[in-house]
């Protein structure tokens, strides 16, 4: 029924018209005339009231290029990259960051202009989620490229999509089969969709009607970028706007859905997410001094605020110093010791037991990869200093006082002392061996 009333709302061109100027306002310059950060990339109708009815609606004419238009595409030189980066932007705005978003984003409703800004048309069409839903969607979306079934199951009930009384260990065992069934690491949406489906229908999931939009505007959103590039995926590329969502609000809620990214339920520190969310913070650093051999991520992210970075770094690390976050030192106890051994073994030990470097032991796949992410890693990381390096000095400060840290400190010191004392004690006799051995040669 809802969709039948989005059906009808859609042949009021007052209405039209109204979402149209709302539009405008929210994603193409503010209310006070001053145009947003990204705003000249965005373009919507001018509405001319004196002639619009109910049954009329008359709008500027704007002139641009079907986004079917290959040849004129190319004709205008126009950077189909940067294209679908601003309509994806755009769509993720509206959807996890203002909640008022266009659920018709086909390539009909969309053009090209010559100067490169896109330009949205059809205002018929539109959702309005509040921010509980918004918040909703961007657990889900974590949870999701986490495959963490349970907790997905029970977004699902939370935001009322499944029944009360339902099994959720029974859907969250549906998702983790779903989940298996993959064929690829990462899928389109639809191919995402096909997925649920099934679960969906087994245990009688009901849609709020907002959200019914959310996944027909997606759905519209990817054919219209598979338009440009075939190879898009949504979901994939979402992923640094999610990140800048999490990295950007204070609030508890998104500050515990940014732990979920990267700690796992058990307390293990999902490295791979970490690494690339330093990295794409810090590819900010290489864009702003115009470093062309920085190794680039998707640009569909917003300029990362620093101070916002600052802040809920600060934040993470209070976590991990907290009661709460034992499970995390441990965890992180153990990793710091396993990089240390790598690093020991290879720079320290090999290279003090063999005189001929091409004669040092064959590092192992496994520990060739640790050294060369720990080095990438800190690559990153002094990227990202480099933007704001008074914050995080500061920052870091704050944090060197506090009496947690101090204890952490030890914690890793004694453990790190207590490990590669056993390995440096059997080096020096082999060492000793060798050298008494050439003495007597």
């Amino acid at each position: 029924m809802q969709q039948v009333r989005h059906m009808f709302d859609e042949i009021d061109y007052v209405l039209e018209g109204k979402n149209a100027e709302r539009f405008a306002s929210l994603y193409c310059w503010s209310a006070s005339g001053v145009k947003h950060k990204r705003a000249n990339s965005i373009k919507a109708p001018k509405i001319y009231w004196d002639y619009t009815c109910s049954t009329v609606l008359t709008m500027e004419w704007i002139d641009g290029i079907k986004l079917t238009d290959e040849t004129g595409l190319n004709k205008a030189s126009l950077n189909r990259r940067e294209l679908i980066d601003q309509g994806l932007y755009c769509s993720l705005r509206q959807m996890l960051e203002v909640g008022y978003f266009h659920a018709d984003p086909h390539p009909g409703n969309l053009v090209a202009r010559n100067d490169g800004s896109l330009a949205y048309f059809d205002f018929g069409m539109m959702g309005d989620i509040p921010r509980h839903y918004r918040i909703g969607l961007i657990q889900m979306i974590v949870h999701f490229v986490n495959r963490d079934s349970l907790s997905l199951a029970n977004d699902f009930l939370s935001l009322g999509f499944i029944p009360e009384g339902v099994n959720i260990h029974s859907v969250s065992d549906a998702l983790q089969a779903s989940f298996a069934d993959r064929t690829s690491e990462s899928q389109d949406f639809q191919g995402i969709m096909n997925q649920l489906y099934d679960v969906m229908y087994e245990f009688n999931f009901s849609l709020p009607p907002d959200y019914a939009l959310v996944i027909r505007a997606l759905g519209s959103l990817e054919g219209t970028a598979k338009v440009l590039d075939p190879d898009f995926k949504v979901i994939e590329s979402a992923y640094p706007f999610v990140i800048g969502r999490l990295i950007a609000d204070p609030s508890p809620d998104m500050r515990r859905i940014l732990r979920e990214l990267l700690i796992r339920n058990n307390g293990s520190i999902r490295w791979n997410r970490l690494e690339r969310l330093v990295a794409a913070i810090s590819e900010q650093a290489s864009e702003i001094t115009g470093d062309p051999s920085s190794e680039k991520f998707s640009s569909v992210g917003k300029l990362f605020d620093m101070h916002a970075v600052v802040d809920s770094t600060e934040d993470l690390l209070l976590f991990i110093l907290s009661d709460k976050g034992l499970r995390v030192r441990l965890f992180l106890l153990r990793d710091i010791v396993e990089a240390a051994d790598v690093f020991l073994q290879d720079e320290v030990i090999d290279c003090a037991l063999n005189e001929n470097p091409q004669g040092q032991r064959t590092l192992l796949f496994e520990e060739r990869a640790i050294l060369a992410r720990i080095g990438k890693g800190f690559e990153y990381l002094c990227g990202v200093v480099k933007l704001a390096p008074g914050e995080w000095i500061a920052m870091l400060i704050r944090m060197a006082v506090k009496p947690e840290v101090h204890k952490f400190a030890l914690d890793i010191i004694s453990a790190l002392a207590l490990h590669s004392s056993h390995k440096l004690q059997v080096a020096s006799w082999l060492y000793l061996s060798r050298l008494l051995h050439k003495l007597t040669n």
